[in-house]
Order: C-alpha cells, then structure tokens, then sequence
C-alpha cells in the first residue's frame, strides 16, 4: 500500500518490469492532471472513481447501500427493483454524502516534529504534536476553499499532509437490484468464487465555478481535472492490475504479542456476539417487510466484519502467523544485540510489549463487551445520546446551556428511528446481557448487574420485557416529547428503566475501563513507534510501506487464481453460467431478476462478452487491500479501468496483520458486467454515452 508521491523513487520500476506502461507522473502528479484526481474519498468509507467529464463516478453498490435504502419504502422499493435516473433532473440527493478529491500530498514530518524534544513524556509529545498539525494545516487552506488533514504513518515516525477538495451534492444515478448487487448476500460475502455485481452510480455536483457547494437545483455536473478511460478488451491470467484508492485499516508490523491477543481474545469475543445479534436480526427481517428494509443496511455492514474476523482467525492460523512473528523478532533481536548502540535503545523491546499486553488483556476484553454486547442494544445506544446533557443538567445547567447537546439529539433521533424496531431489539437486549454477564467476571460488570441478579435472577427476557414495556426509549415521539421541556423532564429521564441500563454500563467504561485501556494502548504505541524506528534502521533490505489509515494510496499485482487448501484450485474469473448455477429461488441471496435470466437464455452479452462467448463477472488478483478500497479502480497497465474492487477472499482477510501474495486475493467487478447491467439489463446505456470506452 503505497503512498503515492513516493512511486518513482521505490516502485515505477519494479511496476513497469510487470506490465504497467504509465510513469509514477502520470499515476499521481501535482503539476498537471494524472490518475489521482479521478480518485475519490466516497463518503469518508469507501473510494469511488470519476469515469465521465460530467462527474459520473462508479462505486460498489455496498458503498451506496445506505443512500439506496434512505430512498427506499415498501412501495417504493429501490432495494428490490434498483433505480436508474432517466435523467440528470431524477438523479437523487443525498444529504450529508461527500465526494473528496486529493489536490497534493506533502511530507510535513520535520515541521510536525521541529518542537518534539526526547525528554517530552508521551502526553506533552502529542500535546506539541497536535498543536503542530492545526498550525500546518491551518496555514495550507488559509484562502481557498481546501480542507487539510495530516495522519502521522510508521506510528509517528513521520507525518504527511493531504490537501482536499470536498464535494457536497452528491447524487445517485443509479443502481442494480439487490439482487444483482448484493447478489451472494452474506453467504457468498468473502468468498470466491463471486458472482456479485457490486456497483452504484454517482454524480458529483458543483457550483457554476465548478467548485463545490451544498445541494441546490441551479449546481451543474462537476467538470473533472482527470476522466479515467474504460476498457472492454478483457483481462487474461497474470496480466499487470493496480488498485488506487483509500485503505481504512492495515497493521502490518504488530508483535507477535499483540497478534495472540487478536487471534485468541479480540477476535473470537467479537465474532460470537455479531454472530448472535446477526442471527435475531436475520430471523425478523424474513418474517417482515419493513423491518428488512429497516435492518438491511446495518445488518450488512454488522455482517460485513462478522466474517472478516473469522476468516482473520484461521487465515492467521493458516498462516502460523505468530511463529512467523517470533522468527523475525528472534533474527531482530540478533541484530540489536550485536550493537551496543541499538541494544541500549532497542533491548528490552519484546518484554516490554509482553508486560504491557499481559496488563492490556482484561481492560481489552471489558472495552470489546462494552462495545459489541451493551452498545449492540440499540436502545441502550440512543439513551446514550442523553448521556452529557443530563450530566450537565445535574450539575446545574440550563437547558439553554445545553443546546448543541440538544440539537445534535434532535438530529440524531431522527436518524435513529427510521431503521428501529423495539420487538427485535428486546430480543437483542436479553441475548447481548446474557452473553456480557457469562463472559464479564462479576468483579469486572457495570453495578446495575447486582440489582438485576437481585430482582430478576438472571433472567434476562424478564427483565428485557420490564424494560421495554416501561421506557421511553423504545418511542421517537416520547423522546422528542422529553426534549421539549428538559430543565424539568430531565429528572424523568434519569429514573427511565433504559437510561439507568445504559448510565451504569456507560459511567463504568468511561471512568474506569476506557482511560486504563488508553493509558496502556498510549504505551503500546510508543513502543510500536520505537519498534518501526528501529526495524527500519536495523533491516535495510526490505522496502516498508506504511500502514493504512484512510489515506490514497496504490498497490498492485497480477490477475491470478489461487489454491485455498490442498487438492483445490480456484480460476481467475466467474461468468453469468456461475450465477445461474448458483439461483435458488427458495433464498432471498440467490434469485436471479427474471430479465437476467432471459439476456441469459438468449446470450444477449452485446459487446461485453469474453473471446470464448461468456459473460465475465468477476475476476481476483493479487493486490493488497483492505476496508476502505472498496469501490476502488482496477487498472490494467495502460491505466483503463476494468473493474472495481468489492471484496477479499476469506483466506486472505489475515492480510491487514500478515500479507501472503500465494493466499491474498482482491475480487473485483468485472467493468464488462457493470457496462452489461447499466445497457443491456437496465436500458441505461446513454450513460454509456459521457464514457471514454477502449474497444
């Protein structure tokens, strides 16, 4: 995962000796228009790509789902049927969705760090730190209308500044049904072989000056610097691919200690209470309308990493990532020990992280049932929007004094409501209790646990149904009605059977659980960084990319298949044969749209079909990727588009700790399919029209 002003000084020529036929100037470049500025923050969570001079960007269709479904009623069901804007005029707004571009990239480590003293402790470093960041960033946007961020990379080590234009009329085009976007659903979720047709169409807006602007009727499309080219000439077996876009997460260089704890601790608590709150969700959301459609989005994006954590299990089982951790900490230690210098500042670094994930294991644990089990009861999560305004009122405030708190309640509320369902969550509320007190040491449980083992003996039913019959929680309108007047109904609020639930638990994780957990994860990452300083001095013959944290970046590879166990051997692509293999009527994730079925039977492929008469759907490569690359663009090395990425394998979700090229694989949206859909299945081929098509 490459930062993008570094290619041609560490990559543009083990790039081109693998088929890319563009220089690093024309991937990024500040001096004139290169692929970077048809790159696009999607949202703050997903990256999108600009494929028309009118501002038409192509994303996955799980990065629009949310925007979908917000569209979305019984009658009028987008989800299902999906949504083309026959026009600009239809295309729909969504607010508070941005589009953000990267103008430059600038290495701003010294300036950051010019005021960073080696006898500084950990607070007062980051103290000067953020101090340091607000002056830059400040001083960079001073007149224009940018935005600036600076993320610190190699934990601290250095630090780099991305200069931004954001966009905030936003508006979707169009989108397959779900059962061709989402086609797979949460079974097939990833896994390859794929068959999904993971994409949405945006456009982006602006003002008359071509610069962005809030939502009006009188904004026009968005004039691009860059419009990425689309190839319909196909991809063959080890054929270069380059991914650009905005990885989330990665942690590439943890110790040894701190993987254990992911493999046996985090991980596995996680993946138990998704599991259970998932499998209530998936029962009502069948047996009614409204609540799918209410729960389709969060039940995705609560599915989505479900199954990473699982698949992260066994691949870094697979993989015997820990041994291999310990081997290179063993060779490491070598080094240091060979050199007085390193040994003084590098010696005790493995028992150090041992001692300090050893005391991090249990505050670990309370944050994650916190989190997942208490926080994952939704009542209890908007009662905690109440949480600082009645501690304020407590203290004597006016509710005039607390009126952002209030504000932000109104607006939150509203959003909240939509996609609720008291009777699911009472289910979930007993099942998420139960499981925190039979993992959570008595010692260790929020106090409100003594008075339910006290009136309830454990249980849980019983006391979800007292709950969810007495509080105000469960009602938008009782919760509006209680800001209406809350100098005085705050009292009522504060003896509310949901509020005292979500007081407890939350009082406790705020002051004791929370600050313990930070103040060692504070000390861990100051070791992390000591621990990247020193891997970098001390092992000159690898080239190290820093980890992902949202920033653009590129990485590449081939279009490759791959053996997931002994005996198996997995192809490159899928065809519409795979889907059609695939249909079950009898399940929601497996029906086939009938007027796919008929392009099917009739081979109506048009112009997209492969040399063998098939209609490619899908096809995995080797790219390094992660959250946050979904919607990306796959290039070929001529720089075309072909696909977008939507997935990983399940094998290789290990792959932001421990990245094995033979068991890695991205799985990207063949753009053939994605071209086919839009003009042969949803007769939208006049957006075929603003494209910059290679036969």
């Amino acid at each position: 995962m490459w930062l993008p002003i570094f290619l041609k000084a560490m990559n543009e020529a083990d790039m081109q000796s693998k088929g890319l036929k563009l220089s690093a100037e024309d991937i990024y470049s500040i001096n004139k228009s290169s692929l970077k500025d048809a790159i696009v923050h999607f949202g703050g969570g997903c990256t999108a790509e600009i494929i028309s001079d009118q501002g038409l960007m192509l994303t996955n269709h799980h990065c629009g789902y949310g925007q979908i479904q917000e569209h979305s009623t019984v009658a009028n069901d987008l989800l299902t049927n999906g949504f083309w804007a026959k026009s600009q005029s239809e295309e729909l707004q969504n607010p508070g969705l941005t589009a953000t571009i990267i103008i430059r990239m600038e290495d701003v480590t010294q300036q950051v760090l010019a005021s960073i003293t080696a006898g500084m402790t950990d607070a007062e470093r980051e103290k000067k730190v953020a101090e340091s960041i607000a002056q830059i960033t400040k001083e960079a946007v001073t007149g224009t209308h940018y935005g600036a961020y600076i993320r610190p990379f190699f934990y601290g080590n250095e630090y780099y500044m991305f200069v931004t234009e954001t966009f905030k009329d936003v508006r979707l085009v169009g989108a397959p049904p779900s059962s061709i976007g989402k086609f797979g659903g949460d079974t097939d979720n990833w896994m390859w072989p794929r068959h999904t047709g993971d994409f949405s169409v945006f456009r982006i807006y602006a003002n008359s000056e071509n610069k962005p602007a809030e939502y009006s009727k009188d904004n026009v499309p968005y004039k691009p610097k860059y419009v990425i080219p689309i190839s319909i000439k196909g991809i063959e077996e080890n054929d270069f691919t380059m991914v650009y876009g905005f990885p989330g997460r990665t942690t590439e260089y943890l110790s040894s200690y701190a993987v254990n704890m992911i493999m046996y601790e985090t991980d596995p608590a996680k993946v138990k209470m998704r599991e259970t709150r998932l499998k209530i969700w998936d029962e009502d959301m069948k047996a009614n309308d409204k609540v799918r459609i209410q729960y389709s989005a969060k039940y995705a994006s609560l599915a989505n990493y479900w199954k990473k954590w699982d698949g992260e299990i066994r691949g870094l089982k697979k993989a015997d990532a820990i041994n291999k951790k310990k081997l290179f900490e063993q060779d490491f230690l070598l080094k240091v020990n060979t050199d007085n210098d390193a040994k003084g500042k590098y010696g005790t670094l493995f028992s150090d992280f041992e001692k300090l994930y050893t005391e991090m294991s249990p505050w670990s644990k309370q944050r994650d049932y916190h989190g997942e089990a208490i926080m994952g009861i939704e009542a209890v999560s908007v009662a905690s929007y109440f949480y600082d305004v009645v501690d304020a009122l407590k203290a004597g405030k006016k509710a005039a004094d607390a009126q952002k708190y209030i504000d932000k309640i109104k607006i939150d509320v509203g959003v909240f409501y939509k996609d609720y369902n008291a009777v699911t969550d009472e289910k979930i509320c007993a099942a998420m209790l139960q499981i925190y007190v039979d993992n959570v040491s008595k010692a260790e449980q929020a106090t409100i646990f003594l008075e339910i083992e006290k009136k309830y003996k454990g249980d849980f039913k019983k006391y979800a149904k007292d709950l969810y019959s007495k509080s105000m929680f469960v009602s938008e309108a009782k919760v509006l009605e209680a800001l209406k007047d809350l100098d005085k109904k705050y009292k009522k609020i504060e003896k509310d059977p949901i509020f005292l639930l979500m007081y407890s638990c939350l009082s406790k994780y705020k002051k004791e659980v929370l600050p313990k957990y930070n103040e060692l994860d504070a000390k861990i990452t100051t070791l992390n960084r000591s621990y990247m300083k020193a891997m970098r001095e001390l092992v000159t013959t690898k080239k190290y990319y820093p980890d992902a944290n949202s920033t653009l970046r590129v990485t590449y590879g081939k279009v490759s298949g791959y053996f997931p166990k002994d005996g198996v051997h997995y192809d490159y692509y899928t065809t519409l044969d795979g889907v059609m293999e695939k249909e079950n009527p009898a399940v929601d994730e497996f029906v086939v749209f009938p007027k796919l079925k008929e392009l099917y039977k009739n081979k109506d492929y048009g112009q997209y079909a492969n040399k063998k008469g098939e209609l490619p759907v899908a096809f995995c490569a080797s790219n390094h990727t992660t959250g946050g690359n979904s919607g990306s663009p796959v290039f070929n090395g001529e720089g075309q588009l072909i696909g977008t990425n939507f997935d990983r394998n399940w094998e290789g979700t290990m792959s932001d700790i421990i990245y094995n090229p033979d068991q890695v694989r991205n799985i990207v949206l063949d753009v053939r399919f994605t071209l086919f859909v839009i003009d042969k299945f949803a007769g939208a081929g006049y957006l075929l029209n603003e494209m910059k098509i290679v036969k």
